[in-house]
């Protein structure tokens, strides 16, 4: 068993490399989804009914479809119809919208969940439209659903993990490559399953870093 891992440690270089595309996947997507949730989310709320409805079919759809599925969508069926985009594009496109929806549904929750008098007291302010938005009520939702868009950037990491299936070289992929070269499954899975979790550590104190923050700037 030893030998396994002094086997892994070998493959170093190429572990480092996944690890590194993993973290590269995870940082765009968690960006790029957070900015699209950002901007579903007054859909989400808004007063015309054919945007909401728009808006909530979109979140509806991603949150009921398996993101493994999700990915075969877009990698093996757009091709189909025309679009072709390369395994990365494919995964990182993936990741973007599914989040984004899940992203989108948090805030709105974080919204639904700020005091009516604080968004009555900015309009009497002046503050309107574009404004209230991204001086008023985004910040203060952004504050308020910090442990959740945590929890959901955990959920990014994980999902980055099947797109191993479309030969995207992220960890999963690498050590999935090691164990079928050198057959060694648990000394590289149990590798994987480390890293994994050590990723998901340093999000946990970062975003207990931030609720702390928040929570002195309400204060």
């Amino acid at each position: 068993m030893s030998n396994d891992f002094l086997t892994i440690w070998g493959q170093l270089p190429d572990i480092g490399s996944g690890f590194l595309n993993t973290i590269i996947l995870v940082c765009i997507a968690a960006s790029a989804s957070l900015l699209l949730g950002i901007v579903l989310t007054p859909m989400l709320m808004s007063s015309r009914p054919g945007i909401a409805r728009v808006a909530n079919g979109f979140c509806d759809a991603m949150r009921c479809v398996p993101f493994l599925l999700f990915v075969y969508l877009i990698y093996f069926a757009l091709p189909s119809m025309g679009v072709r985009l390369s395994n990365w594009t494919s995964g990182v496109l993936a990741l973007v919208l599914y989040n984004s929806a899940y992203m989108a549904v948090l805030l709105r929750a974080a919204w639904q969940d700020l005091p009516a008098d604080t968004i009555e007291s900015a309009r009497a302010f002046g503050f309107h439209g574009v404004g209230l938005m991204r001086r008023i009520i985004m910040p203060q939702v952004l504050m308020r659903a910090i442990p959740s868009l945590g929890n959901q950037l955990i959920q990014i990491v994980k999902d980055s993990a099947f797109l191993s299936i479309i030969a995207v070289t992220e960890l999963t992929s690498v050590m999935n490559s090691i164990q079928s070269t050198y057959f060694i499954p648990f000394a590289a899975f149990l590798s994987a399953v480390l890293l994994y979790w050590l990723l998901c550590l340093c999000i946990e104190i970062l975003t207990s870093l931030l609720s702390r923050y928040a929570e002195e700037r309400r204060t």
